[in-house]
């Protein structure tokens, strides 16, 4: 649940960084999706842990992998977006 919640707040930041042309509210923006990049990744190394340690090929673990590895691509290519 907490990783379905990061990807919807990190397209939202993303959606206001475009529209927005307060410069304090795009160094807020840039902070937290800092920040909220990083807890994504905590997460997918727990969710790989995890999916090391269970025997099944389909379970849970296999699941928050999966939702893990696609936010974290999906913001890679956002990043870009910061820099204009």
């Amino acid at each position: 649940m907490e990783v379905y919640v990061l990807s919807n707040r990190l397209r939202n930041i993303k959606q206001s960084f475009k529209t927005t042309h307060n410069k304090a509210l795009k160094e807020r923006l840039f902070s937290e999706n800092k920040t909220l990049f990083k807890r994504v990744k905590e997460i997918s190394q727990i969710a790989d842990l995890l999916n090391k340690k269970s025997n099944g090929k389909l379970n849970f673990s296999n699941l928050l992998v999966e939702m893990t590895k696609r936010t974290l691509n999906e913001n890679k290519f956002e990043r870009n977006l910061f820099f204009l």
